[in-house]
């Protein structure tokens, strides 16, 4: 869980934002159970909004928009470098979770 944190933290993204909540909740899933990944939509974001007492729309907003952040205002050379690859586009929900978790799964 301080791991999860704190690479969010160092994305640039602040614990102000719900999406910061919500991705820290979305990591520890997709690390407990890589199956996450697959069904983005159909399970990661109902678990995280009955997690919350929210909604799957909330949660996807809300994750969406702290993407934003860390792209536009927070470290993106440091989301590039965790990438392995050039990112010539801000990543999708999807593959930002992927990329976070695939990231923390070597870092253990």
């Amino acid at each position: 869980m301080k791991k999860i944190e704190t690479l969010i933290h160092r994305l640039g993204i602040c614990s102000v934002y719900h999406g910061y909540h919500y991705l820290s909740y979305a990591l520890e899933l997709v690390l407990h159970d890589e199956e996450y990944l697959l069904y983005i939509t159909k399970r990661l974001y109902p678990d995280i909004a009955k997690h919350f007492h929210t909604t799957s729309a909330k949660v996807e907003r809300s994750i969406r928009t702290a993407i934003t952040i860390c792209w536009n205002e927070g470290n993106r050379n440091l989301l590039i470098k965790i990438a392995g690859y050039p990112l010539t586009r801000k990543p999708t929900a999807g593959e930002f979770i992927s990329i976070l978790s695939f990231y923390l799964r070597l870092k253990e």
